[in-house]
């Protein structure tokens, strides 16, 4: 079985609580014998998948496979086109070098229903909706990468997982996929 989740902001990529004031996946009233296959941070939003085949995990995850992740950010200022080489060609990020990905402006720029909680907002510095289609996923990476060029994400969506696509999954809204959305999935 593979469902797909439109995990909201302030809710654990678990089950089980970790002393923090974040939900957890239990209060979503999934089936039983799931687990999610990679992760979201609390404060992420989006496409989780979670799954009860466990080689679902190494097929999805290891970057060697090159499936494709693609997140929506919203960050600081508008990115130079420079800026936005900076992040597709790979950054240096602590010990780790991150993967070539695409990285772009939406445009349009998407219409997005307020976070709960909302997000920080400052009068003078206007913000920006930037995707990126990666490989790789490294803990709080899309946040890390959009920090090193300047440009701080605010808000982070993750809107597709291979071929397939969050769309309109409610948020807090989960699915059992049928064969045809698993083979976008697994594309």
């Amino acid at each position: 079985m593979l469902i797909a989740f439109n995990k909201p902001c302030g809710v654990l990529s678990r089950f089980t609580p970790d002393g923090s004031p974040n939900r957890t996946l239990a209060e979503f009233g999934l089936p039983k014998g799931i687990y999610p296959l990679g992760r979201l941070d609390a404060d992420s939003e989006g496409l989780l998948l979670l799954s009860d085949e466990a080689a679902l995990n190494q097929n999805l995850l290891h970057p060697r496979h090159a499936h494709e992740r693609e997140y929506w950010a919203q960050v600081e200022r508008m990115p130079t086109p420079e800026a936005l080489l900076k992040l597709g060609a790979g950054l240096a990020l602590q010990q780790h070098q991150t993967l070539p990905c695409r990285a772009w402006i939406l445009d349009p720029q998407p219409k997005m229903a307020p976070r709960v909680p909302p997000i920080r907002f400052r009068k003078t510095v206007p913000t920006c909706w930037i995707g990126l289609e990666l490989i790789e996923g490294k803990n709080r990476q899309v946040r890390r990468m959009t920090a090193a060029i300047g440009h701080p994400t605010l808000r982070l969506v993750r809107v597709r997982i291979g071929q397939f696509e969050l769309g309109s999954l409610l948020l807090g809204g989960w699915k059992i996929l049928t064969a045809a959305e698993r083979k976008l999935v697994l594309s």
